[in-house]
């Protein structure tokens, strides 16, 4: 995450530092890089994001918690925060326990491609299937494969492969796009895979926990019709690694 409010680095760099900055073995490592930029309209800030890839991306869930936490170590909030992002306005809050949470945009629209698997858009598109034995998935390749299929192949998708633990709570693992591997926490996935979840399982349930590689994260909302789910909010922890600099 870079504090870009006077937009002096992101017109200084492009996608090839991006990337290099995010490379795990020549880099910092990452998957992704973040923007924190002047808002407009009453925001306090604004979000941009790119994959570790080097190229501009939708919104990112548990990196936009991560700048929640990021914008109130520079002061530019207080424990609660609305900003903008490509997929339009979110709103943040620290809570008092040390996890943060912020609201996600509304899902209107869940499409069925078979009786486990769904489609929707969460700020990012995402393909979630329901499994058993996921800890013994080999991930990169089922993913690639969904991924790169003829139906997703030229805008790409993320894939993520769910299992229901018990009512309200389920486990994920998540091939992102852009990243082009597994990710071990994907925020826009987990919230799909949530409300894939309360729409597969056909109950009333609207908080779920869940289990990523990365951590556990929690998910509530809505339900307002059939495919409708407003009010969503993804909690969970965001820690501080390291600060440093890296030339330009």
């Amino acid at each position: 995450m870079i504090d870009d409010r006077t937009n002096a680095y992101e017109n200084s760099i492009d996608e090839k530092w991006i990337a290099l900055a995010c490379h795990r073995r020549f880099g910092i490592g990452a998957d992704g890089m973040i923007f924190l930029q002047q808002g407009d309209d009453g925001a306090d800030f604004f979000m941009k994001y790119y994959n570790s890839d080097g190229r501009p991306s939708t919104f990112c869930g548990n990196g936009g918690r991560c700048l929640v936490a990021f914008a109130g170590s520079l002061g530019i909030h207080h424990g609660h925060c609305r900003f903008q992002a490509t997929d339009g306005w979110h709103t943040g809050e620290l809570l008092t326990d040390g996890q943060v949470r912020i609201t996600m945009k509304d899902v209107n629209t869940i499409d069925v491609i078979d009786k486990n698997s769904f489609t929707l858009n969460t700020g990012s598109p995402h393909y979630v299937t329901f499994l058993h034995n996921l800890h013994q998935l080999d991930v990169f390749k089922e993913g690639k494969a969904i991924r790169n299929s003829f139906l997703f192949k030229e805008e790409g998708i993320n894939v993520n492969f769910v299992e229901e633990v018990a009512p309200g709570e389920i486990s994920i693992r998540t091939y992102e796009r852009g990243v082009e591997d597994e990710t071990f926490a994907c925020g826009t996935g987990v919230v799909a895979a949530a409300l894939a979840a309360s729409f597969h399982s056909a109950n009333n349930i609207d908080s779920w926990q869940v289990h990523a590689q990365g951590g556990d994260l929690r998910v509530d909302f809505q339900k307002d019709g059939f495919q409708q789910y407003s009010s969503i909010w993804l909690t969970g922890p965001a820690e501080e690694v390291f600060k440093g600099e890296l030339p330009v």
